[in-house]
């Protein structure tokens, strides 16, 4: 989050000041221009928070180096001074980089605040604790910043909020949300195992689908390499003298004289597509599309689909209070999925017939498109018994218990089947190289 102060002069001569934070100065500095439009105020400065490194020393002691975030170099000159330290320097740091803070740190924090706040230890002294023990500067600053926000009394749910980049749109609003309620370590709790699931359905994903793409296309480069340039040298040495080649050696020197005589069509073909992929996902229709056909693929789409439903109920499980408030969390636990289209046909199908028409969860569910026969058929038991929210508890831990196993198989034979790839084409180029090692000119004629 960049956060800014700005100055500015109302239209009866005074001057005031305030700030903000936002996750880019641009975004930041178009609020400011907004606000000052609808108050009618003067812009006369704005400043952005930067880090200032400074080096000190008290008395005849050794000079202590160190940094510190302010707006201007003169406020860090002023503080230091008033804490009884002689300054030597202060400059601003040049290159500042703020990355988002590893996924597993994030779950480390959450985790280890649940079990705090169950033993009753104050949440402040939580985040004192914390920051203190942080190693990731962002994360540690964050907590910082949002500790200090919350000293002063500022909304726990916006606060959190503003800082959606560093935490995640829903990690962000259930720690936020958790400080307002009267479950405060169970929310945590429940936040920390949705991060741990996702932690691990995204390794399980890229184990399963991505790391075996990406083998075989780095496989196929190498069998390019091999087939359009190593091979072609030792080939030609015989057809240069008249002699002739075996049938896989011939066929395989073919091959590459269709490579090497088509290079920049070759190159498009195992350039371009991955690119154009990967700039069409990055878009929202992309993503759209994407998300709807990985729940259509074979095996992977079937165990992709449940996760997300154990996801969804897990979700809706923590923040379900009652048919009367179940549009909020049902909402809330559509975003936290991670897929687009089975949070658009929950958002724009389900909610609105039970909002408009006044249909039950189950129904509108139904309509939806993106829940099983079985948690339809569990959301309907639950809806007539009364016990909605402990039925989507069930749903969770049983798909959960499925998933896990079921895809760690499929993970398996993935595997295998990559390495049977492998091996079957190191088997046709060595066939291919051996066959090229029994070729032999022929004797001359002696006259």
């Amino acid at each position: 989050m960049i956060e800014i102060r700005f100055t500015a002069q109302k239209t009866n001569g005074q001057v005031i000041s305030g700030s903000l934070s936002e996750p880019t100065y641009s975004e930041a500095k178009k609020k400011v221009q907004k606000l000052a439009e609808k108050n009618q105020l003067k812009i006369q400065s704005i400043e952005k928070k930067n880090t200032y490194l400074y080096k000190i020393k008290k008395g005849r002691e050794k000079p202590i180096r160190g940094e510190q975030r302010s707006f201007n170099k003169e406020e860090v000159v002023a503080a230091l001074r008033k804490l009884g330290y002689e300054v030597i320097s202060v400059n601003r740091k040049l290159l500042e980089f703020n990355l988002k803070p590893p996924q597993q740190d994030i779950v480390s924090f959450v985790k280890i605040s649940a079990e705090l706040l169950d033993q009753k230890l104050p949440y402040s002294e939580i985040l004192t604790l914390l920051v203190n023990d942080i190693e990731n500067k962002t994360l540690r600053e964050t907590l910082k910043q949002i500790n200090n926000e919350m000293k002063k009394g500022a909304d726990s749910e916006a606060t959190f909020l503003r800082y959606q980049s560093v935490f995640g749109k829903f990690t962000a609003y259930m720690l936020g949300l958790a400080s307002k309620s009267g479950n405060m370590a169970e929310i945590y709790k429940a936040t920390a195992k949705f991060l741990e699931r996702q932690q691990e359905f995204r390794k399980n994903i890229k184990s399963a689908l991505i790391t075996p793409m990406v083998t075989l296309f780095v496989l196929a480069l190498a069998v390019i390499f091999y087939v359009g340039y190593i091979f072609p040298e030792t080939a030609k040495l015989f057809v240069k003298f008249n002699i002739k080649l075996p049938p896989l050696t011939a066929a395989t020197l073919k091959i590459s004289d269709f490579l090497m005589g088509n290079g920049l069509l070759v190159a498009l073909i195992f350039i371009v597509p991955p690119i154009v992929f990967w700039q069409f996902s990055k878009t929202k229709k992309g993503k759209f599309f994407i998300d709807r056909m990985m729940l259509k693929m074979p095996i992977m789409g079937t165990l992709i689909h449940k996760t997300l439903i154990e996801v969804f109920c897990r979700v809706f499980y923590t923040l379900y209070s009652g048919s009367a408030e179940s549009i909020e969390p049902i909402r809330i636990a559509a975003e936290a999925a991670g897929n687009s289209y089975f949070e658009h046909q929950i958002k724009n199908v389900a909610i609105p017939l039970m909002i408009k028409k006044g249909i039950g969860i189950t129904e509108a569910f139904t309509a939806s498109g993106v829940f099983t026969e079985t948690a339809l058929s569990r959301f309907h038991s639950g809806e007539e018994t009364g016990t909605i929210k402990n039925t989507a508890l069930q749903l969770a831990n049983y798909y959960e218990s499925e998933t896990v196993y079921r895809l760690k198989n499929v993970i398996e034979l993935i595997q295998v089947g990559i390495a049977m790839v492998i091996m079957i084409v190191m088997i046709g180029l060595t066939l291919v190289s051996a066959e090229t090692a029994t070729i032999s000119p022929k004797s001359p004629v002696m006259k």
